[in-house]
Protein backbone atom coordinates (compact mmCIF):
# COMPACT_ATOMS: atom_id res chain seq x y z
CA UNK A 1 0.00 0.00 0.00
CA UNK A 2 1.21 3.50 -0.88
CA UNK A 3 0.43 6.42 1.45
CA UNK A 4 0.83 9.92 -0.01
CA UNK A 5 0.52 13.06 2.11
CA UNK A 6 0.53 16.68 0.93
CA UNK A 7 0.76 19.79 3.14
CA UNK A 8 -1.14 21.94 0.69
CA UNK A 9 -1.02 25.24 2.62
CA UNK A 10 2.79 25.32 2.22
CA UNK A 11 2.68 24.70 -1.55
CA UNK A 12 4.45 27.33 -3.69
CA UNK A 13 2.92 26.14 -6.98
CA UNK A 14 6.11 24.98 -8.70
CA UNK A 15 4.24 22.19 -10.60
CA UNK A 16 6.96 19.51 -10.18
CA UNK A 17 4.52 17.09 -8.55
CA UNK A 18 2.22 17.30 -11.56
CA UNK A 19 5.11 16.79 -13.96
CA UNK A 20 6.28 13.62 -12.20
CA UNK A 21 2.92 12.19 -11.06
CA UNK A 22 0.07 13.66 -13.15
CA UNK A 23 -2.32 10.85 -12.17
CA UNK A 24 -2.07 11.83 -8.50
CA UNK A 25 -1.58 15.60 -8.61
CA UNK A 26 -2.99 18.60 -10.45
CA UNK A 27 -2.71 22.35 -10.03
CA UNK A 28 -5.68 24.32 -8.75
CA UNK A 29 -6.97 27.01 -11.08
CA UNK A 30 -8.27 28.93 -8.05
CA UNK A 31 -5.05 29.44 -6.10
CA UNK A 32 -2.26 27.86 -8.19
CA UNK A 33 -1.41 25.28 -5.54
CA UNK A 34 -1.09 21.53 -5.88
CA UNK A 35 -4.09 19.28 -5.32
CA UNK A 36 -3.67 15.63 -4.32
CA UNK A 37 -6.47 13.89 -6.18
CA UNK A 38 -9.00 11.84 -4.17
CA UNK A 39 -7.39 12.89 -0.88
CA UNK A 40 -8.90 13.22 2.57
CA UNK A 41 -8.14 16.48 4.40
CA UNK A 42 -7.21 16.36 8.05
CA UNK A 43 -6.09 19.73 9.44
CA UNK A 44 -4.30 20.75 6.23
CA UNK A 45 -2.73 17.36 5.58
CA UNK A 46 -4.22 15.76 2.48
CA UNK A 47 -3.74 11.99 2.40
CA UNK A 48 -4.37 9.19 -0.07
CA UNK A 49 -3.96 5.49 0.61
CA UNK A 50 -3.72 3.36 -2.51
CA UNK A 51 -3.29 -0.36 -3.10
CA UNK A 52 -1.70 0.44 -6.48
CA UNK A 53 2.02 0.09 -5.72
CA UNK A 54 2.82 1.13 -9.31
CA UNK A 55 2.26 4.79 -8.35
CA UNK A 56 5.04 4.73 -5.73
CA UNK A 57 7.92 5.53 -8.09
CA UNK A 58 6.25 8.54 -9.74
CA UNK A 59 5.08 9.94 -6.39
CA UNK A 60 8.49 9.38 -4.83
CA UNK A 61 10.07 11.39 -7.67
CA UNK A 62 7.51 14.14 -7.09
CA UNK A 63 8.34 14.15 -3.38
CA UNK A 64 12.08 14.37 -4.08
CA UNK A 65 11.62 17.17 -6.63
CA UNK A 66 9.40 19.30 -4.36
CA UNK A 67 11.51 22.34 -3.35
CA UNK A 68 9.55 22.92 -0.12
CA UNK A 69 9.42 19.20 0.85
CA UNK A 70 5.69 19.06 1.57
CA UNK A 71 5.02 15.67 -0.04
CA UNK A 72 5.49 12.45 1.90
CA UNK A 73 5.35 9.05 0.18
CA UNK A 74 5.51 5.79 2.09
CA UNK A 75 5.28 2.19 1.00
CA UNK A 76 3.70 0.12 3.79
Amino acid sequence: MVVITLQRNKCIGCNYCVEFAPKQFQMSKKDGKSVLLHANDKKGFFTVKSNDNDIFEACDKASTACPVKIISVKLI
